[in-house]
């Protein structure tokens, strides 16, 4: 399996080459991530590894998520483990924030731990988060149309989006068409961004360009497998 992480977007600056050229890029805490769950083709029919990022306090924590990563006494474990059913390994850590999966085969156990260290050779990423949401927009701020004429003709609907339908056949709109909406608030991924540089010190990754996501927002990174 390709290095993946989870993170925390924290903003944007800009660092120097070593030539001098100034590169605008977008600074990600990433990590540590702890190994929650491994998924196997005999027992979940698929492979991969589920991991936690940032620890969340005990009493914003419901009882589910404290018990899946950490063994508690309760009725059903009880009974499950006097009918000789084996239990799941747990992380024993704390309840996580952002849980996300992985797919593919992965040489990690449960319990282990993530750090940048991973992506010390990788060159390109790609990080998904969610956009922002922008509310409720029309067809020109949505999908950039030009709007109508500013001239002769048109009343009062210089920004609407015009005709949307085809007449008496088939006398509706298509699926897909571009129309006012919700804009933004999805899940958005930004692919092929240059790793600029790696901090291991201080768990931090530096993408050259924008990541999607306001500034506090979690992402996932994983090495692009676009080719060129």
């Amino acid at each position: 399996m390709s290095p993946s992480i989870l993170g925390r977007k924290v903003g944007m600056t800009q660092v120097y080459l070593e030539d001098g050229t100034a590169v605008p890029v977008t600074v990600v805490q990433a990590g540590p991530c702890h190994v929650l769950q491994v998924r196997s083709e005999d027992r979940d029919g698929y492979s991969a590894i589920q991991i936690g990022f940032e620890d969340k306090p005990r009493r914003l924590a419901s009882r589910a998520e404290r018990g899946h990563v950490a063994k508690l006494d309760s009725k059903r474990v009880k009974n499950r483990t006097a009918a000789g059913i084996e239990l799941l390994e747990k992380a024993d850590c704390e309840p996580q924030r952002f849980v996300r999966e992985f797919r593919g085969e992965s040489d990690l156990t449960v319990g282990s731990t993530i750090t940048v260290d991973a992506f010390a050779e990788v060159k390109k990423v790609d990080v998904c988060g969610t956009s922002k949401g922008r509310g409720y927009a029309g067809v020109m701020k949505r999908h950039n149309f030009a709007g109508q004429r500013a001239s002769h003709g048109v009343k009062k609907v210089h920004r609407h989006a015009g005709g949307t339908g085809c007449s008496a056949s088939p006398s509706r709109v298509f699926k897909g068409k571009k129309m006012a909406g919700q804009y933004g608030n999805t899940k958005t991924t930004t692919r092929n961004l240059e790793l600029v540089r790696v901090d291991t010190e201080n768990n931090l990754l530096l993408i050259r360009g924008a990541v999607p996501g306001p500034n506090g927002g979690f992402v996932t990174i994983r090495e692009t497998n676009k080719v060129g």
